[in-house]
């Protein structure tokens, strides 16, 4: 089942054309990670999925974008389609407040504010993500006390607790130690159960680990999409098999 459909998607900053006739079918609770050198366009279109780049001064799109069938830059309330698609960004980027109002934070704006509901919601939340145990003794604490990996898999909680079907990821692992990055990856591939994933990643080795689906991107081209395995095995394009041999970017 297509979660997402992308029908002749361009995308201009200005003058700019920063993604180019992109057509592309995304899998429901399937991990799609999208690779690609720096200012390639991966990110840009990752954030087109939760209409993020809308906050961009200058910024105009052509084609469409459906979710479950829906345009998603027709007539769609932006707040509901952020709560239905969440996001977790590079660095991890805590709320200055403690660990449970981070994760309380999304459930309340979306109109919940009875104590135990909340309490529930966060437990869960930190349950989802592995983090329970190493936090449920500070929840009043900041979130800002927590290691960068800590921090990291909080976000994702945040991103949990207002129960999204879409869960967006910006290299979530660039700024962790390899441990960290090990318990984030494993965590993703749970979360994939519940939730259609879409990574963003420079680390070849992290797509191939974990994802079902590969796009590599290149100068705002979608060069190739195909099974992860296929893809790393048997690039199709020679500019893909140059790509994952090192042989640029």
């Amino acid at each position: 089942m297509d979660k997402y459909t992308i029908e002749n998607l361009e995308l201009f900053y200005g003058d700019f054309k920063a993604l180019k006739n992109i057509n592309l079918n995304i899998k429901e609770k399937e991990i799609t990670a999208f690779i690609g050198p720096s200012g390639c366009g991966k990110s840009t279109l990752l954030k087109t999925l939760n209409r993020m780049n809308d906050l961009v001064e200058g910024c105009r799109i052509k084609g469409k974008i459906k979710l479950d069938g829906e345009d998603i830059y027709g007539k769609i309330d932006v707040n509901h389609l952020r709560k239905r698609v969440g996001m977790v960004f590079q660095k991890p980027n805590p709320f200055p407040m403690s660990i449970f109002d981070n994760i309380a934070y999304g459930p309340r704006t979306h109109g919940i504010h009875s104590k135990s509901r909340l309490s529930e919601i966060v437990e869960k939340s930190l349950k989802d993500v592995a983090i329970w145990d190493e936090v449920k003794d500070r929840l009043n604490k900041s979130a800002l006390g927590l290691s960068g990996g800590q921090q990291q898999r909080l976000c994702i909680a945040r991103a949990l607790a207002v129960e999204p079907e879409v869960i967006l990821m910006d290299e979530p692992t660039s700024a962790l130690d390899p441990i960290s990055t090990s318990k984030i990856e494993d965590l993703t591939v749970e979360l994939k159960e519940k939730y259609t994933i879409i990574m963003v990643t420079h680390n070849m080795q992290q797509a191939a680990r974990i994802s079902d689906k590969t796009a590599f991107f290149l100068l705002g081209d979608m060069v190739e999409f195909n099974d992860t395995e296929k893809l790393f095995s048997m690039p199709e394009d020679k500019r893909t098999e140059d790509y994952i041999t090192g042989r640029f970017g």
